[in-house]
């Protein structure tokens, strides 16, 4: 039988806890490394929808990008999401940035996800690598790459900036990557894709002519889901992992 530590110690592995950025939270965050765990759930967030699933599942662990708990915590009500996991006792194993740039991280799934080759690390902080930028095998234009990207990572919608210009290369960066438009510009990049960007981001984008496309912080994260339960698979045969079925942003477009 598995535990929450071995499971814990294997994530660490392929993406150490420790290189996690400085503001970032990781680890067990709820729960004990003793307890036995023989059915995990995945998911990007955990919301109380999410424990409950876990509970009906009869899941000891939960897995997840975003971490439960990020600042500290100056009180725990009763129903509060960390209170449920406590008094449900399921453990929560929280991979955010270490996850991020790990070398077959959100990133890279995202990059692969888009058939993107030829990949360079984008930016460098806290000597810690961020992003990626790659080719596509043949060039576009905006709209049918904002269409690909659509299509790829199952986008209901998405935001991009329309130009005449060709992609060819193209940068990328999950989640609230808008801060990294100027790297992508240094790069080289004709285009970058990101899950969330400010009007001042985008403005600095065009005058260089750097086609921006937000596809939402979800959608460009929850690429890492599904591999990383095959990972875990691969080395855990007498443990059942599943992918929540309950949690998504709930993002829908006009």
């Amino acid at each position: 039988m598995a535990t929450v530590k071995s499971i814990y110690e294997f994530l660490d592995k392929i993406a150490p806890f420790n290189t996690a950025l400085e503001f970032d939270n990781c680890g067990l965050l709820v729960g004990d490394f003793n307890k036995e765990a023989d059915k995990v759930l995945l998911t990007l967030d955990i919301t109380k929808n999410v424990v409950e699933e876990a509970r009906e599942i009869g899941a000891q662990l939960i897995i997840s990008h975003h971490p439960i708990i990020f600042k500290s915590l100056s009180e725990i009500r009763f129903n509060s999401t960390v209170h449920l996991l406590s008094k449900f006792e399921i453990s929560a194993i929280c991979a955010h940035t270490n996850l991020d740039i790990a070398p077959k991280g959100v990133n890279f799934c995202l990059a692969e996800k888009l058939a993107l080759s030829n990949l360079e690390m984008l930016v460098y902080e806290e000597n810690q690598p961020l992003g990626l930028i790659g080719e596509l095998q043949s060039n576009m234009d905006p709209k049918e790459f904002a269409l690909h990207i659509k299509n790829k990572l199952g986008c209901k919608g998405l935001r991009y900036t329309a130009t005449d210009k060709k992609i060819k290369k193209v940068a990328v960066c999950s989640g609230s990557g808008g801060e990294f438009v100027i790297e992508a510009m240094k790069k080289g990049a004709d285009a970058f894709v990101t899950g969330e960007i400010k009007h001042s981001q985008i403005l600095k984008a065009n005058e260089e002519n750097l086609i921006i496309v937000d596809a939402g912080h979800y959608k460009t994260e929850n690429v890492i889901t599904e591999p990383l339960k095959n990972e875990l698979e691969k080395h855990f045969s007498n443990v059942e992992f599943f992918i929540t079925e309950t949690f998504t942003d709930k993002i829908e477009y006009l």
